[in-house]
């Protein structure tokens, strides 16, 4: 007779199931789980706030197409780490959320922290529930991972309450392993869609999502190559396509190349494949008329309940990336009227857009990205969060390899240092690169001492405006010259990252920024660069002044 504690089951259960690290701030609530980590296989990544430990978890989860695994304490906690849930369900991310929770005789009674969890997280998580019975943990389980992983991935919150995990079951069953849905379209629908391509003229379909893997990204193109349809990705799934492929058209994103958005339009056959097509890839919901748009629109969704949400499209199919993919590539020559041209004007418009000249700074951003690009293999992970500074990442850094984009759609700031931490140590073999404004880095700047702790080889870029600038840049905009709480009056970043135990340097010139750079590569542990950035320069093609005036 096996007799085991709920904690010493619960991480029995994710071990089994594969998981490999989790990420979590320690709270007494649920010290019984962290004893049973004590014996197991699992990396507990120690990070200072939970908010950062939620966010890694996510990028874990995105990283690996697996469920990022969180942990925290009740509470403050839990409502700390709510920033990096709402990231993993409007990012599509698999990710279980596990809360220490109060004692189950002290339910209802507003205990020392205690917060109903199902009300709190409802409207941001896939499913929220409370294990009371510890032989059930198995159970709970095996159903979070298939709920954050099946249809529309997304995050799982289940609260542990500190006494359930100390009860003792005898001779618990576990689960060896759990269950990939991949939903295909009916044959009518395939029969269709194929019907569709062979009529098309201007074919143009727009990747992202959840769901994906590389094979998945590989197969598309193959499909794309072979058809002549031309490839553009939705907002910060710039990886999911090799930027430098004939077919890429580009980014459908935070301000979206203007030729690109007219070739949306004038395509007579959009396929939005895997997208939500939410507000950034779609402009603001402009780009596309609702419900009805008045081009031919295929909406391919792992998830049934997006399907139809917004736009009333001409074919909408429920089917798992691969699935589909798959499909289609084995379908061979489908399109019988695209043309090699319809492909090279896109991409042309796409190499137009990279090539434009920006306006002039003391550090060019379009350089110091560009250089990045140059130095990096292909793949390296590059990580960012929320703000102006990532305008040119997205518009002049050109992903290759899939999965080497860490960023949230969610537009959350902060993310980019916490998803660094969960690369360098998913990939201990990559190199790691997060490029953070000063506004976002300092709201979770503490996970700078995760990084150093866990001994994470990684650079960090910080680009230091002084100010939150894209918050500014619309203040200036409906508010000119009426400056409102967007100035930010820095610390010595240099310093404060020596202090953590980074190898740091600041650049103020644009061709100090190279050597910088292979300084901070060089070194074995985590760097950081301070670049000071001129504040006029808000966009790559518009000044701080230009837009007061304008």
């Amino acid at each position: 007779m096996t007799q085991k504690t709920g904690a010493q089951i619960l991480v029995d259960c994710l071990e089994t199931f594969g998981s490999s690290k989790a990420f979590g701030v320690p709270g007494e609530s649920y010290l019984a789980v962290l004893d049973a980590i004590y014996d197991s296989s699992i990396d507990f990544v120690t990070c200072r706030q939970e908010g950062g430990a939620a966010m890694a978890a996510e990028a874990h989860g995105k990283l690996t197409g697996e469920p990022g695994i969180c942990m925290v304490t009740r509470g403050p906690g839990a409502t700390n780490a709510s920033a990096g849930v709402h990231v993993a369900f409007q990012d599509s991310t698999p990710m279980i959320l596990f809360i220490g929770q109060v004692g189950r005789s002290m339910v209802e009674r507003e205990a020392f922290q205690e917060i109903d969890y199902r009300r709190m997280f409802g409207q941001m998580a896939k499913w929220v529930a409370q294990i009371d019975d510890a032989a059930r943990i198995p159970e709970f389980i095996s159903h979070a991972f298939h709920t954050a992983t099946n249809g529309r991935p997304g995050p799982v919150v289940l609260a542990l309450p500190e006494d359930m995990l100390c009860d003792v079951v005898e001779n618990a069953v576990i689960a060896q392993s759990y269950n990939r849905a991949a939903p295909a379209p009916a044959p009518e629908e395939f029969a269709d869609l194929k019907a569709r391509l062979a009529k098309a003229e201007r074919p143009l379909m727009i990747v992202g999502g959840g769901n994906w893997s590389a094979q998945t990204a590989a197969t598309v193109m193959n499909f794309a190559t072979t058809n002549n349809v031309a490839l553009a990705t939705s907002f910060r799934c710039q990886d999911y396509v090799n930027n430098d492929h004939p077919n890429y058209a580009g980014h459908v994103g935070i301000g979206i190349d203007q030729g690109l958005a007219k070739n949306i339009k004038d395509s007579d056959l959009l396929i939005i494949f895997g997208s939500r097509m939410g507000e950034m890839t779609s402009s603001g919901y402009k780009m596309l008329d609702i419900p009805c748009p008045k081009q031919t629109v295929v909406h391919i969704h792992c998830g049934a309940e997006e399907l139809g949400r917004v736009y009333n499209v001409d074919l909408a199919i429920n089917a798992a990336p691969k699935t589909l993919a798959s499909m289609l590539d084995q379908a061979g020559q489908v399109c019988e009227k695209s043309s090699a041209d319809w492909v090279r004007q896109c991409r042309q418009g796409y190499d137009n857009f990279v090539g434009a000249a920006q306006i002039e700074s003391r550090v060019e951003m379009k350089a110091v990205i560009q250089h990045t690009r140059e130095a990096l293999p292909d793949d390296a992970i590059v990580t960012n969060c929320a703000g102006n500074y990532a305008i040119w990442l997205h518009r002049f850094f050109a992903y290759r390899d899939y999965r080497t984009q860490l960023a949230p759609t969610s537009g959350s700031m902060g993310y980019g240092l916490p998803a660094a931490v969960a690369a360098a140590t998913a990939y201990p073999e990559k190199e790691v690169v997060c490029f953070a404004g000063d506004g976002g880095f300092m709201m979770i700047c503490q996970e700078l001492a995760t990084a150093v702790q866990h001994n994470l080889n990684m650079t960090v870029v910080i680009v230091n405006n002084g100010m939150y600038g894209t918050i500014r840049m619309h203040q200036e905009r409906e508010y000119p010259a009426r400056v409102s709480g967007t100035e930010l009056n820095n610390p010595d970043f240099v310093a404060m990252a020596k202090a953590f135990g980074c190898h740091a340097e600041l650049v103020t010139e644009t061709n100090a920024y190279p050597a910088a750079l292979e300084r901070a590569r060089d070194f074995k542990g985590t760097s950081v660069i301070e670049v000071q950035v001129d504040p006029e320069a808000l966009t790559p093609m518009a000044s701080l002044t230009t837009i007061r005036n304008s």
